[in-house]
């Protein structure tokens, strides 16, 4: 290519950096629809290579190609080569587009695609920045750049055409920083300072982007504008992905700040390939080691292992840019059947190379083929808790989570193992955005396309592998001793691990049993099972000669346990499932674990390898057939004292947290004891670690168990009592979705009761999000169903929220009545937890309507009344109201008094939203008493928090201090802008702050007021 457009002038040339375009002799080709350009796109990319009918299928269509899709793509085939070579024929020497075995083949020279031609060029220019010759670096640089046309692959649709358009866009990018970093290494800074900017506007979050800027300004004499850079640096990471500047950027701008002479500032480099140092001590803080145990009898697979260290790990063969320390994430993928041994070669590998991951390992099991595959956002919030994130900190977008789990993994040298993935688009989410990190990923799809992945297909083990499995298990001597009922055996299992393991285990357990008497059985016991299959024999078969083989009370437990949708199962649960004690749970367990049915998954958890699942409900549902002993009413019992088991768990935790709160005594009765906690932070720590089993048990229970007496009412009881015990924005999606297919149960099933616990749910969710006209249209919903089902409890719920909605809203009469019967009836109950918090409310409202001795009086008797339950942060919350009513009575002082308490109590019971609304309430009070300065550090901080937290009208009352505060410090523009934010957030929520604030824009002379 001479123009660097597509033309040579002669031949055929294309173009992938921009539309899709082709040119022959200089002439432009027709090349059809998008979908015919996504065939060519798919050949050029592969560079020569053969592309098989199914890998074009899977990369135009993915999981779903239509019915002639084979068809189609010939026909493609077809019309390119006309296009492409009109006068030459498709098999004559020297044809560009062949067809080659089951596929095709596109075989034109490197230089006639701008792909390469890009890709080399930023190459040479690499190595021209290493000799320290930035001067022609540069200009390579530009004339690579200077192919693209706009997006890469522009309008070509598909799965494959998505991941390199992802690819070539983080290369375009580099080469932009790499450009930047050579035209500030030439002294060229001025001209840098407005393209650097125009291109951090499309990407904020680059940091090496903002570095360079900065170092720009500082080199162009414009020191002040380099440091707002930095602050405006600090505000994005913050607000967005709640962590501030990396260390190189901070040290960046503390060299300006100090106007360090002795050392010279330097463009920022991106890292280069930097050596595996296995020894290297891991840095200070949490350390995530989640691998599963390894196998220590794994047998053969030596190619592949040794292949997959070499990528994983930059050793030999690995290629440019692999494993530790290079200059981009290694990834590589493992598919083939089910069974085959995927995961037990992932975690075998995972072992080999994790001395070279120092910073830890990740795993989990995305339950790929499953029906209800693992949410991209939980397995994100999994990861995050391990990487040391709290909880509050994780935000409720999952894009946004994916974002903070990328920065947290920026600087570290992580391994994440991303067991039985399901497709592309969950695992993509999954993946670290920086050099230094490696990732596994096992899955059946052969469909699971990532940039600059390696692909292994894991086959079968080979004849002598399976007979040597067989071998180390059952002992070489049995073997050598029947050599020939071995190698049946080892056929007749398909040669799958999970299947050869199953039946040596089972001959190991019977040491006087001749191999050939349980090959005869095994020739006539074979069934399939519908997704896993090997030649003409069936794993089904293997797993049958397994379960057989079990006394009763295994096979019970193998078929119960299999009941949860629950990715793994605590012990507490299994022994609710067979509606036994934990003891005895856990010796069922192990025997089913030696046997090879069930795994061992940390630290008293088991697991089901997914097609053993799949066996053991199939048997399940056999039984059912039968209409006798372990049919549905046996699987129905068991799930229903599970659900009992995690109620009476959730009541058990709830009375820590909230001590004495009157739903306790109006939750469906339970039989269970449920699992006692030493103090509220043990009863923390099982919420969170339970999450899983907790949401799938009600999705279970509402699906299936609604129809069953009490089934309905103790999932819905459930549901309510987790949600009020979690804090923070990662959960509230699966909560919206649990609670609306309760309330939709719930009505189905007439039950007003249920449906007004449910609607409860809902309409507190929609509170939280700021979304009042439908939380008060859900709430006052919610009293009517509740009254109507005489359910006190229910009523207390509905009309205190809705007394709290009212209050917000500027409507405090209606509050009132409201609150009122919301404290009348906690006083019927006895629950003096509740008392109190409705008396702080009512506080407030008495002030709304002018009564600040009544006021006063009612916010004493409730910090009283919290104190002697002791609630953590129910204290808070009363707190927090009495020094709201302390300060609108004249008493600012006092009020920070209480305020700060609570902002203690808030801390220590990790309640994020509560700590930022107290902070603003602080700030307030300090802004009262002339402290401008502190006023302005502390809404600040609350401002953080609210954004981090999503919560919009605690944004307001901090933007409302910092336009008052601001003004004070000399930055009347900065205060004006502040006020008008907090007006646009009082108004759009419709709450009665915004007239104070309007009167405040209008007095400090605001043209945008009014």
């Amino acid at each position: 290519m001479t123009n660097g457009r597509g033309a040579t002038g002669h031949g055929v040339s294309f173009q992938l950096l921009g539309p899709v375009r082709g040119r022959r002799d200089g002439t432009p080709l027709d090349l059809g629809p998008p979908q015919q350009r996504a065939v060519l796109a798919a050949l050029l990319l592969r560079a020569g290579a053969q592309a098989s009918t199914t890998e074009l299928t899977d990369a135009l269509w993915g999981e779903e190609p239509p019915a002639r899709a084979v068809g189609t793509l010939r026909h493609y085939a077809w019309r390119l080569r006309s296009v492409i070579e009109p006068d030459r024929p498709a098999r004559a020497p020297g044809a560009l587009l062949v067809s080659v075995a089951d596929g095709y083949a596109l075989r034109v020279p490197r230089e006639a695609l701008d792909v390469h031609v890009f890709e080399r060029e930023v190459a040479a220019a690499a190595r021209e920045r290493e000799s320290g010759d930035a001067a022609a670096a540069h200009t390579r640089l530009g004339a690579a750049l200077g192919l693209w046309e706009g997006t890469a692959l522009g309008g070509v649709p598909g799965p494959y055409a998505r991941s390199h358009r992802d690819r070539l866009a983080e290369l375009r990018v580099r080469a932009q920083e790499d450009q930047y970093d050579c035209a500030l290494s030439l002294g060229r800074h001025t001209e840098a300072v407005a393209e650097l900017g125009a291109l951090i506007s499309e990407h904020p979050l680059r940091e090496r982007l903002r570095a360079m800027l900065m170092l720009a300004l500082h080199r162009s004499g414009r020191q002040a504008e380099a440091l707002a850079v930095y602050t405006e640096t600090r505000r994005v990471l913050v607000g967005e992905l709640g962590v501030g500047p990396g260390a190189e950027l901070t040290e960046l701008y503390g060299r300006i700040l100090a106007a360090d002479p002795l050392t010279p500032l330097t463009p920022l480099r991106r890292p280069g390939p930097a050596p595996v140092r296995p020894a290297v001590t891991p840095r200070a803080g949490l350390v995530p080691r989640q691998l599963p145990v390894d196998i220590v009898d794994f047998i053969g697979r030596t190619e592949t292992v040794d292949g997959l260290l070499a990528a994983l790990t930059g050793g030999a063969g690995a290629g440019a840019g692999a494993g530790a320390g290079g200059s981009a994430v290694a990834v590589c993928a493992l598919s083939g059947i089910g069974g085959v041994g995927k995961t037990a070669l992932a975690v075998h590998a995972a072992h080999r190379a994790r001395s070279a991951y120092p910073d830890g390992q990740l795993y989990v099991d995305l339950r790929g083929a499953s029906p209800t595959p693992a949410a991209v956002g939980a397995v994100l919030t999994q990861f995050l808790l391990a990487l040391g994130v709290p909880e509050t900190a994780i935000p409720a977008d999952v894009e946004q989570r994916a974002a903070l789990y990328r920065s947290r993994l920026a600087d570290r040298r992580v391994f994440v193992l991303l067991d039985n993935a399901h497709d592309t688009a969950q695992v993509r989410p999954l993946l670290p955005g920086g050099a230094g990190c490696a990732v596994l990923v096992t899955s059946r799809a052969r469909t699971i396309l990532l940039p600059g992945a390696r692909q292994f297909e894991v086959d079968v083990l080979s004849r002598a592998e399976a007979r040597d499995l067989l071998a180390t298990v059952v002992g070489r001597a049995r073997v050598e001793a029947e050599p020939q009922a071995a190698e049946e055996l080892a056929e007749a299992c398909g040669h799958l691990p999970l299947a050869v393991r199953i039946v040596a285990s089972r001959l190991a357990a019977r040491p006087g049993r001749p191999l050939a008497a349980l090959l005869a059985r095994l020739r006539d016991q074979r069934r399939r099972l519908d997704e896993l299959k090997a030649g003409d024999l069936a794993v089904e078969a293997t797993f049958r000669l397994g379960y057989d083989a079990l006394p009763p009370e295994q096979a019970r437990a193998f078929r119960l346990f299999a009941l949860c949708d629950a990715p793994d199962l605590p012990l507490d649960a299994a022994a609710a499932l067979l509606g036994t004690d934990q003891d005895t749970a856990e010796t069922l367990a192990e025997a089913l674990a030696d046997a090879g049915l069930l795994e061992p998954y940390g630290n008293g958890r088991y697991r089901y390898h997914d097609l053993l699942r799949l066996y053991a409900r199939r048997e399940g549902a056999r039984r059912e057939g039968t209409r006798g002993e372990g049919g549905a009413g046996e699987r129905d019992a068991a799930l229903l004292r599970l659900l009992d088991q995690l109620l009476a768990t959730a009541a058990n935790a709830s009375g820590l947290l909230e001590p004495g709160h009157a739903l306790h005594l109006s939750l469906h009765p339970v039989t269970a004891p449920g699992l006692r906690f030493a103090g509220e932070d043990e009863a923390r720590a099982w919420l969170r670690a339970e999450y899983a089993l907790l949401s799938v048990t009600v999705a279970q229970a509402l699906h299936g168990l609604s129809e069953l007496p009490g089934g309905l009412r103790a999932a819905v009881d459930l549901l309510l009592l987790w949600f009020g015990l979690i804090e923070g924005l990662a959960h509230r999606p699966e909560f919206q979705r649990l609670a609306a297919l309760a309330a939709d149960r719930a009505q189905q099933r007439g039950d007003a009761g249920a449906e007004a616990r449910a609607r409860y749910v809902i309409g507190t969710l929609h509170y939280l999000t700021d979304a009042y006209g439908l939380a008060e249209a859900e709430l006052g919903r919610s009293l009517e169903l509740a009254e109507a089902a005489a359910d006190p409890a229910g009523r207390h719920l509905a009309a205190n929220a809705l007394g709290i909605l009212h209050y917000a809203t500027g409507r405090p009469e209606r509050a009132l009545a409201l609150l009122r019967l919301a404290q009348e009836l906690s006083e019927r109950s006895a629950d003096p937890g509740s008392a109190s918090r409705i008396l702080a409310t009512l506080a407030r409202v008495h002030l709304a309507l002018g009564q600040a001795a009544e006021a006063v009086v009612a916010a004493e008797r409730a910090v009283g009344l919290a104190r002697e339950v002791g609630n953590t942060v129910g204290t808070a919350r009363v707190l927090y109201q009495y020094g709201c009513v302390l300060r609108s009575t004249g008493r600012a002082g006092a009020a920070a008094e209480q305020l700060r308490e609570s902002l203690a109590h808030f801390r220590s019971g990790q309640h994020r939203d509560g700590e930022g609304l107290a902070l603003a309430r602080t700030a307030e009070c300090l802004l009262d008493l002339g402290l401008a300065a502190e006023a302005a550090g502390c809404a600040q901080e609350a401002l953080t928090i609210a954004r981090e937290q999503e919560k919009a009208y605690c944004q307001g009352l901090a933007l409302s201090v910092l336009g008052q505060a601001l003004p004070q410090l000399g930055r009347a523009g900065e205060g004006a802008e502040r006020l008008r934010e907090a007006l646009r957030i009082f108004d759009r929520l419709g709450v009665p702050e915004a007239g104070a604030v309007r009167a405040l824009s209008g007095a400090s002379g605001d043209p945008a007021a009014g």
